[in-house]
């Protein structure tokens, strides 16, 4: 059975009560894995990436975390619902407290992975992820493209610094069922309005044009899979 050993004794910067304590047992965790790697002399041969799946639960308030400047939060795909911090981690490999500002997602480990094991990708269906070793280099990554999906319907695409929204809908909570349509699609430039406020979608026909065409190849090819999670509940009925 496990000890949650940090109970009721987090401070400073992340605050006392469950969030904080919950952070304080993380990092306490990830700390003993590395301390096994180097202790058995893997670290030069392991790489250690640790991040999240979605932005803060907004509906448990202060115990759900906080998305800083970036709007709304889980469950919905503005940037506070998605974009979320990750730290990798390879020592010899990894330069040490370099920061990376570009774009890759939890799909890019798949194939990362392989790279590494010196596995092929499957040829018999489509792959979504990259390859982040460029990254881990501290070369350009080769992820340009993000598809933003709620459920099976494709809300919002990234293309470089520039991010369209065909709908909207609100995180987790009240109030969140319905989705809103765009048409023309908002538009924001996250480089400079990472807290997506400022529609400049009039300034910009090209890149609303280049995204239209994006999606357009991307729907081409789509082929929907079976939603699985649907299969399991109906199976436990």
């Amino acid at each position: 059975m496990y000890r949650f050993m940090h109970r009721k004794r987090s401070k400073g910067a992340v605050g006392e009560g469950l969030y904080g304590d919950v952070v304080e047992e993380l990092d306490a965790s990830v700390g003993t894995i590395l301390e096994v790697i180097r202790r058995e002399g893997l670290a030069e041969r392991t790489l250690v990436f640790f991040t999240s799946d979605n932005g803060p639960w907004l509906t448990q308030r202060l115990d759900g975390g906080s998305a800083g400047l970036l709007r709304d939060g889980k469950g919905c795909t503005f940037e506070g619902g998605m974009r979320v911090p990750a730290i990798a981690w390879w020592p010899g490999t990894i330069a040490p407290g370099r920061t990376c500002h570009d774009l890759a997602c939890t799909m890019d480990l798949f194939p990362t992975s392989l790279g590494l094991a010196g596995a092929e990708l499957p040829q018999d269906r489509p792959i979504d992820g990259v390859d982040m070793m460029p990254l881990f280099r501290g070369e350009s990554g080769l992820r340009r493209v993000m598809f933003y999906y709620r459920g099976t319907r494709l809300m919002a695409v990234r293309v470089g610094p520039f991010k369209a929204h065909f709908y909207t809908q609100p995180a987790y909570g009240p109030g969140s069922d319905t989705p809103v349509p765009h048409d023309p699609p908002l538009l924001y430039q996250l480089e400079h309005d990472p807290s997506e406020q400022f529609d400049v979608a009039q300034k910009h026909p090209d890149v609303l044009a280049e995204i239209a065409s994006i999606v357009e190849e991307h729907r081409r090819t789509l082929v929907p899979g079976i939603p699985q999670l649907d299969a399991v509940i109906q199976s436990t009925k």
